[in-house]
C-alpha cells in the first residue's frame, strides 16, 4: 500500500480545500493510504463541518501545531519551524514512513526543507521546479526551472537540462529535445548565464541549441531550460492565460509537479490550488512514486 503524505495546513484556499480534495483522491484512489499532517483537532472539524459524509477513520493523522505561512522566509521556517506540517512531512519522508509529500505550501521553505531532509540525488548540483507547457496536438513541454532557483550558475543549467531529459523519458517523450531559453537562437546571444551554459550543453545528448519565447508553444523542443527566476515569471504569465480563455494552461489539471533531483519524489502545488488541483496534485504523487 501506498502511503501519500499531504500538507493540510497549505494553500490560499485554507484547510477546507484539502480535506476535500485528500477525500476525494482517497476514493478515486485504490491501494493508498493518505497520511494528514496538521492540526489534527482542526482537521477532523473541518471534515465534520463541510460534509457529513467523510470517514475520518481511513485517514492517519500527523499532528503539527505549527504552519509554514506563505510569506515566511524560508530559512526561518526551515531553522525555527521543524515541527510545522511542510518540515514534519519532510521528516517522515526521509525517514521511509511516507512514500511521498506534497504539499501546496510555501515552496521556498518547501525546497530548503527538502534539501536538508532527503537531498540531492548524486552528481546533481541542485534540484529543480519544472512546470508542463502545452503544445500543439494535445502535447506538453516541459519548463524548468520555474522558481526553485532564482540564482544560478552554467553548472546547474547543465544538471536542469539532464534532469529534464531523463523526467521527459519517464512520462513518455521519446527521444526529447531539450534548448535553452534564450533572447535569440543564434549562437552568442543572451547574457553571461546563457552563453556560459550553452557552452557547457553543446556536446550532450539531444541538445538543439537556443530557443526563444516564441517556440515554446510549437514542437521545437520538449525541454525548456532555464534559471528560476526566468521560468517563474514565464510560469505565472501562462497561468494567466486561463482567464482568457486558454484552459489548457490550467495548473489545476495536474495539481502538481515535482522537485526533479531528490532522493524521494515531493510534490508542489500551486499556492491557489482548489479542491480540484488538491485530489489532482495527490494523484500526480502517486504516479511519481
Amino acid at each position: 500500500m501506498q502511503r501519500i503524505g499531504i500538507d493540510m495546513m497549505g494553500g490560499d484556499y485554507g484547510i477546507t480545500a484539502t480535506v476535500v480534495g485528500a477525500w476525494l483522491a482517497y476514493n478515486d484512489t485504490e491501494n493508498i493510504k493518505l497520511v494528514l499532517f496538521g492540526d489534527e483537532d482542526y482537521i477532523t472539524k473541518e471534515m465534520k463541518r463541510v460534509s457529513y459524509t467523510i470517514d475520518r477513520s481511513v485517514f492517519e493523522y500527523v499532528d503539527c501545531r505549527k504552519n509554514v505561512d506563505t510569506g515566511d522566509d524560508p530559512y526561518y521556517a526551515l531553522k525555527e519551524l521543524q515541527d510545522s506540517s511542510i518540515m514534519k512531512g519532510l521528516e517522515y519522508l526521509s525517514k521511509g514512513k511516507i512514500d511521498v509529500f506534497c504539499t501546496a505550501g510555501n515552496t521556498g521553505a518547501t525546497f530548503l526543507g527538502a534539501i536538508k531532509h532527503i537531498g540531492a540525488i548524486e552528481g546533481i548540483s541542485r534540484p529543480a521546479l519544472i512546470s508542463l507547457i502545452p503544445k500543439g496536438n494535445n502535447k506538453f513541454g516541459i519548463l524548468l526551472d520555474v522558481g526553485a532557483n532564482a540564482n544560478c550558475k552554467p553548472e546547474n543549467l547543465l544538471d536542469f537540462a539532464k534532469l529534464g531529459f531523463e523526467y521527459a523519458k519517464k512520462i513518455g517523450i521519446e527521444n526529447p529535445r531539450v534548448g535553452l531559453l534564450n533572447i535569440g537562437s543564434e549562437k552568442g546571444k543572451g547574457n553571461t548565464l546563457v552563453k556560459e551554459s550553452f557552452d557547457l550543453l553543446e556536446d550532450t545528448p539531444n541538445f538543439i541549441g537556443n530557443i526563444e519565447g516564441g517556440d515554446l508553444l510549437g514542437d521545437k523542443a520538449d525541454v525548456y531550460v532555464c534559471d528560476g527566476f526566468t521560468g517563474n515569471i514565464l510560469l505565472k504569465f501562462c497561468e494567466s492565460l486561463v482567464t482568457k480563455g486558454l484552459p489548457r494552461f490550467d495548473s489545476e489539471q495536474y495539481g502538481g509537479m515535482p522537485i526533479l533531483g531528490l532522493n524521494k519524489p515531493v510534490i508542489i502545488g500551486h499556492g491557489k490550488s482548489s479542491t480540484v488541483a488538491i485530489k489532482n496534485m495527490i494523484e500526480t504523487a502517486i504516479k511519481n512514486i
